[in-house]
């Protein structure tokens, strides 16, 4: 089998981005190849379709990968995905479908099962693409971790996997990191540490040169390259640590104030909006963020009732409702549109115990959870304009008879609620919803070509700046023999 591992010195050192950059320069070559990670964190999801037609769930980042190899996502690519539920415990999703929890207390018996099905689906792939480009998750070095690891250097192992660190510079400390990651590792697994990408560079090349010469003699391990900081690298946001506006500089703008729940998720929904030209997009968690907003987005969440009485205990449901009473609109996407409603029911404790609060009541919807996650890619349309998304939620909704259909959900009196995540990224879609709601004149901006200028971007960068070729052949021949062993070695 043809692969190779990107590991990062930490999390966010700019695994995801080079694993995107590399799938497209080599899809580039025409080679077949396939992203992979097997156990991914994150809120921010996606749904593919699996061989038999039902919806399955797997990480964003694996799905946009996906696209920058040409290749059709798919479960496999992220075996295991694990929604946060609280400090200690996590929802597992399994092939795309649900497995249950694990917690802090189950974790090392719970990941050897997780293991198992995780590296089937990398055989799995390995066996269909000439090249499998797998991304690692956090540190290599989570030495506490090791003994039930299948995601980093148990991966690696595994599969005789070459393996590459990549480091963030401008976090500072990059070459103590690449050191640090490569000597608390066992010798079996240094075996497999063939060297190191640097990311976001900013300076002179030639200033930093001296240091990866003796980063490369110290650890006789190659520097494959260097990548700079790129003001348009702008991947789907991965977690909540990337919560930041999405801001324009024209002088005369509408804002959009989202909503940042505790517990948001899939919040690249608003990704769309925020390359629009006349929009200003701002996360916003008190009730004067709101005062100045000519639209009101509540995201999804993982956690609605929650999320619903963090709402009251801060004063933004009035805030909203204000808003929305003052003529001004609201948008709500999957929890956030089922918060708009008049009832929300959990009868079953899907979210915890059975229980049934009351909504905003800006809709004439009801919601009742159920034991089943709806999984689909809905199409559909709206004012005559064609339109599409995902949906992954459990909640069921009722309309009542005074509202219109609104994308799987409901819209009456400027306020606008769907159960489909992503639908704004239809460019007509979000043209005729901005019309509408913001009487906005529609930009020629496209949502799916700035992705694929955005995947373009990342795939000129590691051309340019990575030895491809050495990496290709990397992953074809396998880590070089005879790396040397750098003490102490794990613990």
């Amino acid at each position: 089998m043809a692969g190779i591992l990107i590991a990062g010195t930490t999390s966010d050192a700019g695994k995801s981005a080079v694993t995107t950059g590399l799938c497209r320069a080599l899809a580039r070559r025409d080679v077949r190849v396939a992203p992979y990670k097997a156990q991914n964190m994150s809120n921010n999801s996606m749904v593919a379709i699996s061989p038999d037609g039902d919806g399955v769930e797997i990480g964003r980042a694996q799905w946009v990968q996906a696209l920058a190899a040409h290749a059709t996502p798919e479960a496999a690519m992220n075996p295991v995905l694990l929604k946060p539920g609280s400090d200690r415990r996590s929802h597992v999703m399994l092939m795309g479908r649900p497995w249950g929890a694990i917690d802090s207390s189950d974790w090392l018996e719970g990941r050897r099962e997780l293991g198992r099905a995780a590296h089937a689906a990398f055989d799995d792939l390995a066996a269909r693409f000439d090249v499998v480009v797998a991304e690692g998750a956090g540190s290599p070095t989570e030495i506490n971790l090791r003994a039930g690891d299948y995601v980093n250097m148990g991966l690696a192992r595994h599969a005789v996997l070459p393996t590459v660190v990549v480091g963030d510079i401008d976090r500072g400390g990059v070459f103590a990191a690449f050191l640090g990651t490569v000597a608390l590792l066992s010798p079996q697994d240094q075996a497999l540490v063939a060297g190191f990408v640097v990311n976001k560079f900013r300076g002179d090349p030639e200033l930093l040169a001296p240091g990866l010469r003796d980063l490369e003699r110290v650890t006789g391990r190659r520097v494959f390259g260097t990548l700079p900081w790129h003001p348009d690298v702008w991947l789907d946001s991965e977690d909540a640590l990337d919560l930041q506006g999405r801001r324009t500089t024209s002088g005369n703008v509408r804002r959009v104030a989202v909503i940042r729940l505790p517990r948001i998720s899939n919040f690249t929904d608003v990704d769309a909006l925020g390359i629009e030209p006349d929009l200003d997009v701002v996360f916003a968690s008190d009730a004067r963020s709101l005062a100045d907003a000519d639209l009101v987005v509540l995201p999804g969440t993982r956690s609605t009732i929650a999320d619903l009485a963090w709402l009251r205990d801060r004063g933004l449901d009035r805030a909203i409702t204000g808003h929305a009473a003052a003529g001004k609109p609201v948008l709500g996407i999957c929890g956030g549109f089922q918060m708009l409603g008049r009832t929300v029911r959990d009868p079953g404790g899907v979210e915890g115990s059975p229980t049934t609060v009351a909504g905003l009541g800006l809709l004439d919807v009801e919601t009742t959870f159920g034991a089943a996650k709806v999984l689909r890619l809905p199409h559909g349309s709206w004012r005559g304009t064609a339109a599409a998304g995902y949906e992954i939620h459990h909640g069921r909704i009722s309309r009542g008879s005074g509202v219109e259909e609104f994308l799987g959900g409901a819209h009456a009196a400027g306020v606008y609620g769907t159960m489909w995540h992503g639908s704004l990224e239809g460019d007509e879609l979000r043209r005729t919803f901005l019309r509408e709601a913001l009487a906005l004149s529609p930009s020629a901006v496209s949502f799916p070509a700035a992705r694929e200028q955005r995947l373009d971007v990342l795939g000129d960068l590691v051309e340019k700046f990575v030895d491809v070729d050495a990496l290709l052949e990397l992953a074809t021949a396998g880590a070089p023999t005879g790396l040397p062993f750098l003490p102490p070695g794990a613990p």
